[in-house]
């Protein structure tokens, strides 16, 4: 009997959460950033959600919940309800390095989180200031390991694509270099023009205008493909760093347990916007930011991926947060 019961509940509830899906959106669906308003995350979601709201029918609203690396957002979503109305527009930080970086965090970015389709993935290029003495990748390194430490590079912080970036450098080469943590990609750059910086890992979308201006030198970038803001600087892998790769993905994600159903229509809303011209336009404004639109399949491999990959490169260089 009691089996019976159970059976009866079992049956009712997958019944209800399909009810559900056939009648979902019936009203506005929250798309959490968790970055402050005005940077790349937030632009893409306020693309994406406008964009996605016109299939949709109802409001697709931007919610911006800054802190902890993204933390703190990231955590909101993971513990939300699974209804399709609270969705979360992620970089890879707190998804890929915040979890392998920190002792701790309060979500699993793999049990608590439902990738619906990653949005875009962007690179880094290697710069130098235009009047460094330093003329290709090749010198950079024999100058590291003549004198190993003397080479400083910046980022936006600790466990920052760009940070990653110079310690998978450094790992590869077998030889060390200083990074220098700010508090965002500005002051970085700004001390990187300044000459008070050897280098840097910078994203695409803030060096291109300084190497078209002759301010910057490029050298390589840092993904498997070459760059299409960018097409004459080859990648660190063409330049003999064979597993050299560190991208960066936005995308979208749903709490663990949402419907089927729902992420299947929230997946194809999601491919249909980013076929879109004014949605290509907008996002291609950014710079350097490649429009991926893969399936939930795709995103969870490459997550994946990123956690390996990163886990082991933290390890390794042995980075630490403090």
């Amino acid at each position: 009997m009691q089996r019976h019961l159970i059976a009866m509940a079992m049956s009712l509830a997958v019944f209800t959460a399909s009810a559900q899906a056939q009648t979902w959106p019936t009203r506005p669906i929250k798309m959490v950033v968790p970055y402050a308003a005005g940077g790349a995350a937030d632009l893409t979601a306020r693309v994406l959600g406008q964009k996605m709201a016109e299939g949709l029918g109802v409001p697709v609203v931007v919610e911006n919940k800054p802190g902890a690396n993204g933390g703190i957002g990231t955590d909101l979503v993971a513990k939300a309800a699974p209804d399709g109305y609270t969705l979360l527009m992620d970089a890879s930080g707190p998804i890929v390095v915040n979890p392998v970086l920190y002792a701790k965090v309060p979500y699993d970015p793999v049990k608590d989180l439902l990738p619906i389709s990653q949005v875009t993935s962007y690179q880094y290029v290697l710069v130098v200031p235009a009047a460094s003495p330093i003329t290709s990748l090749d010198n950079l390194l024999a100058i590291s390991k003549a004198k190993p430490g003397t080479l400083t590079y910046g980022s936006a912080g600790i466990g920052a694509g760009g940070h990653l970036a110079g310690e998978m450098l450094a790992v590869d080469a077998s030889t060390k270099m200083i990074h220098v943590p700010y508090k965002g990609n500005a002051p970085a750059l700004a001390d990187l023009l300044g000459g008070q910086l050897s280098f840097s890992f910078d994203t695409i979308i803030t060096s291109a205008p300084h190497i078209t201006a002759g301010k910057l030198r490029p050298f390589a970038v840092s993904g498997p493909r070459r760059a299409a803001p960018l097409p004459g600087v080859p990648t660190m892998q063409e330049l003999g760093f064979k597993d050299f790769e560190v991208t960066q993905f936005q995308g979208l994600f749903a709490p663990a347990g949402t419907d089927k159903a729902i992420v299947a229509r929230l997946h194809a809303e999601v491919v249909k916007a980013l076929k879109a011209p004014d949605v290509v336009k907008r996002l291609a404004d950014e710079g350097g930011n490649e429009i991926v639109g893969g399936t939930p399949e795709e995103f969870a491999k490459q997550i994946r991926s990123d956690l390996d990959r990163y886990g082991k490169l933290i390890k390794t260089a042995r980075i630490t947060a403090e």
